[in-house]
């Protein structure tokens, strides 16, 4: 992802083992225990779930930073990354989806409509994203790395996401779009030319604007090597893309349908208000059949609550191979107020633009979903108000020093 060569950087060896130990008691733990009460297919999700956050700690693959050092500072290499898993996820997709079964089992992908819910949603998720300090996935698996402030975020998120079911009657009836598939309206072939080539000139605008900026393209930062770096990290951005890829086609051929992470948020929250005797389940949003039936059971049956949980712990996992499982109490009130603000924004607008940066941008794209684009385009503008908004909250915006070439 870059023309330079990164510098010898020392080799790290310490290993936090108790949060290793626990983590890993509890992905076994977990895995037999939906083995044994839901079925093997949710045990195997489970287990996906947990390697996805090993794959997003280990290759440190956040789209929330990502976005504000190329909006900021004009880097790119994260941007790349994700170009590239795309291109790789619509290859494996198209297919299967133009097919309507992989390995024998019936299987659809995220297509929603797109619309002025979309816009919105994805707008506020944007800012949320640079307030909360990360996108869904990147809240999961910061959390489980021991991020205290994250915790916050994650909190809010949850909440943001039970309001917002609230109101989507309001947004739903507004202007939009039938769900659309690009796949379905031109064809396997057609839809993965048209991709590509629009992955490809996002690559090379990020290439020419780092260039601009920098007068070359500026190697990405990485944390000390590690005497095993496949297993205790850190991994290249190219290698989590591609794990992140290859994680989320599991998904798909176990579950039928590919990775989301935010509709879980939304179901945790209102569990929490029926408990607090809030009469959610006459709300619009949960009276339909497959909500009312999720709002209805356990949690363990709930896929996307299964593999949230084990992001979690994977990442915890990882955070603990790497040395670096070491939560911080104390938060900057400031920090502590944008992460309220952005995780309420997070989970507001993750609703309203059926889904978030995985259910939305990663897997809705893959899936050939238009909404997926919209969401993109949208995300982004609010991704540059949230990162001059930074500031303001004491967050961090990297930059680093321009050179000549």
């Amino acid at each position: 992802m870059s023309s330079t060569a990164s510098p010898s950087l020392p080799v790290r060896t310490a290993v936090n083992a108790q949060p290793m130990g626990i983590a890993l008691l509890l992905i076994a733990l977990g895995a037999w225990y939906l083995a044994q009460a839901v079925g093997p297919k949710q045990a195997a999700l489970y287990i996906v779930g947990a390697l996805l956050g090993v794959a997003l700690y280990h290759a440190a693959f956040g789209f929330t930073s990502a976005w504000r050092v190329f909006i900021a500072d004009g880097r790119g290499a994260g941007l790349r990354a994700q170009m590239l898993m795309l291109a790789v996820g619509v290859a494996l997709f198209f297919p299967a989806l133009s097919a309507g079964t992989l390995f024998g089992n019936p299987v659809t992908g995220l297509v929603s409509p797109a619309g002025t819910s979309v816009v919105v949603g994805a707008f506020i998720f944007g800012i949320g994203m640079q307030l909360g300090g990360g996108c869904a996935s990147g809240t999961l698996y910061t959390v489980g790395g021991g991020s205290t402030r994250m915790v916050v975020t994650l909190i809010a998120f949850i909440t943001g996401s039970v309001i917002a079911t609230a109101h989507m009657p309001f947004w739903t009836s507004l202007p939009q779009l039938a769900p659309i598939s690009v796949v379905k309206t031109l064809g396997l072939a057609p839809a993965l030319a048209l991709n590509w080539i629009v992955f490809a000139l996002i690559a090379a605008v990020t290439v020419a604007v780092e260039k601009r900026r920098h007068g070359r393209l500026v190697a990405a930062h990485t944390q000390p090597r590690h005497a095993s770096p496949w297993l205790h990290g850190p991994w290249p951005l190219v290698a989590g893309a591609l794990a992140l890829v290859v994680l989320n086609f599991a998904t798909l051929a176990l579950s039928g349908r590919p990775w989301g992470v935010t509709s879980a948020f939304a179901l945790w929250g209102a569990k929490a208000a029926s408990l607090l005797g809030i009469d959610v389940a006459s709300w619009t949003y949960w009276s339909s059949a497959k909500n009312a039936a999720a709002l209805a059971a356990p949690i363990t049956q709930d896929v996307t609550s299964v593999m949230d949980i084990g992001i979690v712990l994977g990442a915890m996992l990882a955070a603990a191979l790497a040395g670096r499982y070491a939560p911080v109490w104390k938060v900057p009130m400031r920090s502590l107020i944008a992460a309220v603000v952005g995780g309420l924004l997070l989970g507001y607008g993750a609703r309203l633009a059926y889904g978030c940066n995985i259910g939305a941008y990663f897997s809705g794209i893959i899936s050939g979903s238009l909404h997926g684009w919209l969401w993109l385009v949208a995300a982004f503008v609010g991704n540059v108000v949230g990162t001059r908004l930074r500031p303001v909250f004491g967050l961090e915006v990297e930059r680093v020093r321009p050179t000549a070439c």
